[in-house]
């Protein structure tokens, strides 16, 4: 594990020291989900439980309360059970929660209704995310009517629900330095995965093989699993913002585009490639990558603290904007376009999002109605694209069906940025080089 104990002691710490006295926070863990019939979809436990316990196992409950005699940090988890466990794999027990993860109280989850009402009772507030588990709504409205049932004798029941997300989700916007460390290993990872995949790569390849390439490397370094549904779009495929089908054949003469980030330990990376599938550029192709590299750069410009979310935005419209105008796939003047948002054609989405144990992460963009200031700690994407739909009759045929993003992970420093994921070559001349050599060693 490469957050240490301490670490996920401290994260406990700091949400407790934000909440109102005299309060109690319930977190549950994520719920086990059915694929089909009697088999469940690999496990993952809820991000909010695992960054304030480290505790991978289901059917767990999280119960934070500051200033309890007792200790306040109270763990729910099921039972040992050797028979299960020789079925379903080791689980901590009560014993384990408290030795290994630093529970000051732990109790089997089959008690819950026993217990968890005589530590709400007498709490004047709960900080719970309502609406996240509707499931586990109902359990805690029924913990909390338990309490209300006995109010004549003498029972007091909380008398404020406040969103536990609002303020747990501001701390794990920023990242700490272990954070950080395992982001930077997630981004390599991933960028040689996407090296892998550019020296593979050739007409008459299929899109999963590129994909089961992306995985063997994600796999082979640790990182078991993708943080999302790998994009890997030949041709107009590229168009699609979150194709997955990834299933037909890579032709000669198109581009293909990867969106893929691996895992590592509960966070994610978050890359995007978009390189020819013969290894050379068209004359159009590299005309319209240029304009989305130099969007980046342009992104790239403004990333420093005490800027505001919106400006790698406002400087990749720009430039798209500017770029797609000198190319002629917009007229008019460049302020009208851009205010008009002409630029959307091309350019639907945003210039990035937070990322950190969730590949979109939590944190709100806008603070009090205005954009957020960006501080150190934070991490982002910074993703520009342009997107040529196939059946755009209003521009030359030579742009139609020409997707393309460039994608990379940044993490905000004291002194402007760190990108954390820049393994992977983005140049057309870098990009064509190393696929001429890849060409070359299998030809050899």
């Amino acid at each position: 594990m490469r957050i240490s104990k301490t670490e996920f002691a401290r994260r406990r710490k700091a949400l407790m020291a934000v909440m109102e006295p005299n309060s109690i926070a319930i977190v549950p863990s994520a719920p086990e989900r059915t694929r089909s019939r009697d088999t469940e979809y690999l496990y993952r436990q809820d991000s909010d439980f695992y960054y304030l316990t480290g505790f991978t196992e289901p059917e767990a409950v999280l119960v934070l309360i500051p200033g309890r005699e007792h200790g306040e940090f109270v763990l729910f988890c099921r039972d040992r059970d050797p028979e299960r466990e020789i079925w379903d794999g080791y689980r901590a027990g009560p014993d384990g929660a408290c030795r290994e993860y630093g529970a000051d109280d732990a109790f089997p989850v089959d008690d819950i209704d026993d217990i968890l009402p005589g530590l709400l009772e007498g709490r004047e507030r709960v900080y719970y995310a309502m609406g996240k588990d509707a499931g586990f709504d109902r359990q805690v409205m029924e913990w909390v009517n338990t309490i209300r049932a006995k109010v004549r004798s003498g029972a007091t029941p909380p008398g404020e629900f406040l969103d536990l997300a609002h303020f747990l989700h501001d701390n794990r916007l920023y990242k700490s330095a272990a954070e950080l460390r395992v982001m930077k290993e997630a981004g390599e990872i991933s960028a040689r995965a996407h090296v892998r995949a550019m020296e593979y790569c050739q007409p008459g390849v299929m899109e999963y093989q590129l994909e089961a390439e992306i995985l063997h490397e994600f796999a082979m370094a640790g990182a078991r699993h993708p943080a999302y549904s790998s994009i890997v779009g030949g041709g107009k495929n590229g168009c699609i913002l979150h194709y997955v089908e990834n299933s037909a054949v890579l032709k000669d003469g198109d581009l293909v585009l990867i969106d893929a980030g691996c895992e590592l330990e509960y966070y994610a990376a978050d890359i995007t490639r978009t390189f020819p599938v013969n290894g050379r550029f068209s004359e159009a192709q590299k005309a319209l990558y240029d304009i989305v590299l130099e969007a980046q750069y342009a992104a790239f410009e403004t990333l420093k603290p005490g800027a505001h979310w919106n400006e790698p935005h406002e400087a990749s419209v720009k430039t798209i904007t500017q770029g797609l105008l000198e190319l002629g796939l917009l007229n008019g003047e460049l302020d009208d376009l851009i205010e008009q948002g002409a630029y959307r054609r091309f350019y639907m989405h945003r210039i990035g999002h937070w990322l950190g144990m969730d590949v979109h992460d939590v944190g709100d963009y806008k603070v009090g109605g205005e954009w957020r200031v960006l501080e150190p700690g934070m991490v982002m994407t910074v993703e520009p694209g342009i997107y040529v739909a196939p059946d755009d009759e209003t521009v030359a045929k030579k742009w139609r069906g020409i997707g393309i993003r460039i994608e990379d992970d940044v993490v905000i420093t004291k002194e402007g940025y760190q990108v954390l994921t820049d393994d992977v070559p983005k140049t057309t001349a870098d990009i064509e080089a190393l696929m001429a050599r890849a060409g070359e060693q299998r030809s050899a």
